[in-house]
C-alpha cells in the first residue's frame, strides 16, 4: 500500500511538472468573423502539432469595439504574446515601447528573404524597425453592379468623380436603389482621404513645413463630394452608420451599384453574385487625371512583455510562412506578402483585374495612411468618424471638419518630427 501510494505521489508531482511546464501563448484576432477564426483555428492547430508543449489561446476581439478592449487589456496587465496589428495601431504601441523588435528574428528566419520590399518597408513603417510581420495588404478599388448600371441607363463604369458622381445619380433615380453604398460607420476614413487626395491632385498628408494639406481649397472639395453624395439621395439613408458587413451587403443585395473596398469584400461579394453581374474597376481619377486608392496592411506582433518570446515568434513564423500565408491572404482577401506569391492561377483572374490594374498604372498613386503618428489610431477610430458623421448629415460644413482634422494631424506630425 505504501508503494502504491508513493508511486501515485510522483504521477502527481510529474503530472503537475508537465502542466507547469506547458506553455500557453495568447493570441488575439481584432478583425473577426467565425470563417476568419475557423480559418486561424486550423493554422494554430498545426502550430500545435509541430510544437509538443505549447497550446495557442485564441481570443477573439469584435472590430467595432477591438481597439479600445485591446487598450484595456494592455492597461490592465492581461497582455497577448501575439497580437493582430493593425497599421493605424502599430505607431502607438511600438513607439511606447510595448512591441518586440522582430529585426534578428526576420533575418535569421528561412523564409525572411522571400518577404518584398513592401512588406518589410510597412514592417519597418513605425520608428524604422520592424514591429510586425505584415500578413497581407488591402488597396481599395471599386465594385460596380452591372445590371444596375444598364438598367439606370449607364452605358459605361465611372472612370472620373464627376463621372462617378452622375452614375450614382441614375441609378439613384431606380426604385429602392441607391448609387454608392457609403461607409459612414468606423472604418469610413478611407474614402475621406481618397476623395480629398483625388480633387486635390496628391496624397501628400503635409506640406514641406509640416502643416496638414487636409484643408486645403482642393482637399476641402473632396470632402464636399462625399457630403453631396450622402445629401443628395445617392446614397441609402442609414449609410451614414455602415461598416463593413453593412456596405458589402448593400453590394452583394444590389441595394447600391458601387462600392469601394478592398480584396476581402470579394469573398463574400462573389459567394452571393454571379461573376457576370459585377467587376471590380480602379478608383475614379480627380481633376488631375489621378486616383490615390489607400493601401493598408495588418500583421502579427509580439509584445514586448511576453515570457514566451521565442514561441511567440516561432508561432508569427509559421503563420507568415509562404504555405500558411497563402492559405490565410485567399480566405481573408488580402494581397500576399512573398515575392511570386501573385503568380498563383487564384489571382490571375479578371475578379483582381481592378487592383492590379491599380498597381500597375501611373494614374494610381497608392496612398499609406500616415499610421507612423502615435494618435492616428484614436483619430481614425474617434475623432475622424464622430465629425464625418456630423457632417454627412449637415450639422457641420466640409471646412469646419476639414480645418479640425488639419489642426489635429499638424499636432501630430510635429510632436512626430520632433521625436526624429
Amino acid at each position: 500500500m505504501k508503494t502504491l501510494i508513493k508511486g501515485l505521489g510522483l504521477a502527481a508531482v510529474l503530472s503537475g511538472s508537465a502542466a507547469y511546464a506547458d506553455t500557453t501563448l495568447k493570441l488575439v484576432e481584432v478583425i473577426t468573423s467565425p470563417e476568419r477564426t475557423e480559418v486561424l483555428q486550423a493554422m494554430v492547430d498545426k502550430y500545435e502539432a509541430a510544437n509538443e508543449g505549447v497550446e495557442v489561446e485564441i481570443i477573439s476581439l469584435p472590430w467595432g469595439q477591438a481597439f479600445e478592449k485591446l487598450a484595456t487589456m494592455v492597461a490592465g496587465g492581461d497582455i497577448p504574446d501575439v497580437v493582430e496589428m493593425p497599421d493605424r495601431w502599430l505607431a502607438l504601441y511600438a513607439g511606447s515601447g510595448k512591441l518586440a523588435n522582430l529585426e534578428d528574428q526576420i533575418s535569421a528566419w528561412e523564409h525572411g528573404g522571400t518577404l518584398t520590399d513592401k512588406t518589410m518597408a510597412m514592417a519597418r513603417l513605425a520608428g524604422g524597425e520592424a514591429h510586425m510581420v505584415p500578413y497581407g495588404f488591402y488597396l481599395r478599388a471599386m465594385f460596380y453592379n452591372k445590371k444596375l448600371l444598364a438598367e439606370a441607363g449607364v452605358e459605361s463604369p465611372p472612370a472620373t468623380m464627376d463621372e462617378f458622381m452622375t452614375a450614382s445619380a441614375k441609378v439613384s433615380e431606380l426604385d429602392g436603389k441607391s448609387g454608392y453604398c457609403l461607409r459612414g460607420g468606423r472604418g469610413g476614413l478611407n474614402a475621406w482621404v481618397m476623395m480629398a487626395a483625388a480633387m486635390n491632385g496628391t496624397n501628400d498628408f503635409f506640406t514641406e513645413d509640416g502643416k496638414s494639406r487636409i484643408n486645403e481649397p482642393d482637399s476641402v472639395k473632396g470632402f464636399q463630394f462625399l457630403i453631396d453624395m450622402y445629401q443628395n439621395g445617392n446614397a441609402p439613408k442609414d449609410s451614414v452608420n455602415w461598416g463593413f458587413n453593412e456596405i458589402v451587403a448593400g453590394f452583394y443585395s444590389g441595394t447600391c451599384a458601387f462600392l469601394d473596398q478592398d480584396p476581402d469584400a470579394l469573398i463574400a461579394v462573389a459567394e452571393r453574385m454571379p461573376a457576370e453581374d459585377f467587376a471590380v474597376i480602379p478608383m475614379p481619377v480627380g481633376p488631375s487625371g489621378k486616383a490615390f486608392p489607400t493601401i493598408g496592411f495588418v500583421g502579427w506582433s509580439v509584445f514586448d512583455s511576453s515570457e514566451h518570446k521565442e514561441d511567440s515568434w516561432n508561432l508569427v513564423a509559421h503563420l507568415s510562412s509562404p504555405k500558411a500565408n497563402s492559405t490565410w491572404t485567399k480566405r481573408v482577401g488580402v494581397i500576399p506578402i512573398h515575392e511570386g506569391a501573385d503568380q498563383d492561377p487564384h489571382f490571375q483572374t479578371d475578379q483582381f483585374a481592378g487592383w492590379f490594374k491599380t498597381l500597375n498604372g501611373a494614374e494610381y498613386v497608392p496612398t499609406i495612411m500616415p499610421s507612423y503618428l502615435e494618435k492616428f489610431g484614436f483619430f481614425a477610430d474617434s475623432i475622424a468618424l464622430e465629425s464625418s458623421q456630423e457632417a454627412l448629415l449637415g450639422q457641420r460644413s466640409a471646412q469646419d471638419v476639414a480645418d479640425e482634422w488639419a489642426a489635429f494631424l499638424t499636432d501630430e506630425y510635429t510632436a512626430w518630427k520632433a521625436a526624429q
